[in-house]
């Protein structure tokens, strides 16, 4: 870290972040507005070259809009994954008379919704959109060795808690 870019850096966040916070606070609350905050000057601070001189602000809201857009965007993709998985979970809610098919689908129901929410899109892209890792991984938004990596560790997950839901019933 040269002296030179910190001293930069500290006068910039000195000047601007204050304003920065202002805007995304009106878009925000006060958690998300700090988190704002933080993604914009790290990217300030990763991308200090590209950063104005003259007047910074302006770029450093961009930079803030566009961190509000994501996060935006992640938490309705979030909400919508929550919603798809109430509805799954009320088609595949037990009837009195219930079966070993309907059993079974509660099962994977409780299994994927105790996967992390990117374990979760990972075997839902594969398997209930059919999509390659390769499409997968684009959609998720990461390399296609990533999602694989993810991929992997969400199928272990299940393979465990579906051993484990095994041996609780062999024991029963």
């Amino acid at each position: 870290m040269r002296s030179r870019d910190h001293q930069r850096f500290t006068e910039l966040f000195a000047e601007c972040s204050t304003r920065v916070y202002a805007f995304a606070r009106r878009q925000t609350d006060a958690s998300g507005a700090d988190d704002v905050v933080a993604d914009t000057f790290l990217v300030a601070w990763r991308r200090l070259p590209d950063v104005p001189v003259d007047d910074p602000l302006p770029w450093l809201l961009v930079v803030a809009r566009n961190t509000i857009a994501n996060r935006r965007r992640t938490t309705a993709r979030s909400a919508r994954l929550t919603l798809e998985l109430m509805a799954l979970e009320r088609l595949a809610a037990p009837v009195s008379s219930a079966d070993s098919a309907v059993l079974a689908r509660q099962d994977v129901l409780s299994a994927l919704a105790a996967l992390t929410d990117l374990e979760r899109e990972a075997v839902l892209l594969v398997a209930w959109d059919g999509l390659t890792a390769v499409q997968a991984a684009t959609v998720a938004g990461c390399s296609p060795h990533a999602f694989t990596v993810r991929l992997q560790r969400a199928r272990q997950r299940l393979h465990h808690m579906a051993s484990a839901h095994l041996t609780d019933l062999e024991q029963a």
